[in-house]
């Protein structure tokens, strides 16, 4: 099984669970997408904790985000992936304009080799019952 294909299975669990949100329920689709990120392999730990904090923060107090997931491969842990689930654009756009976001940036500025950010579609979130 891909990483993409975890993150997506672990991101169905997470919105179905909090916010119960299924695809195609809403009236404005579901921003969605998959950050690639390259970490300087001797900056992973400390890359590791401000990620870790960063998406704490964004799901405890921000109402639209659904959902953000980091994870990194098993053979290349500097590779990491962010798979991140937004009410809408609007809730996307106002997550990179908070304080945690814009400090986040600045904390991994030189600890990040390289970013690639990837739209995605939602076809189906499913999950286990509580």
């Amino acid at each position: 099984m891909s990483i993409s294909q975890l993150l997506l299975i672990g991101a169905s669990v997470l919105t179905a669970a909090v916010s119960g949100v299924a695809a195609g329920a809403g009236t404005q689709p579901l921003y969605v997408q998959e950050a690639e990120i390259e970490v300087d392999p001797a900056q992973l730990e400390s890359y590791k904790a401000a990620v870790a904090e960063q998406i704490e923060t964004a799901t405890r107090v921000e109402p639209g985000v659904i959902a953000l997931y980091a994870v990194s491969e098993n053979d290349n842990p500097a590779r990491v992936r962010v798979f991140e689930i937004y009410r809408d654009q609007d809730a996307y756009r106002s997550h990179l304009e908070t304080i945690h976001f814009k400090t986040y940036k600045a904390t991994v500025e030189k600890m990040v080799r390289s970013l690639k950010l990837i739209r995605t579609t939602p076809i189906a979130f499913g999950a286990l019952p509580k």
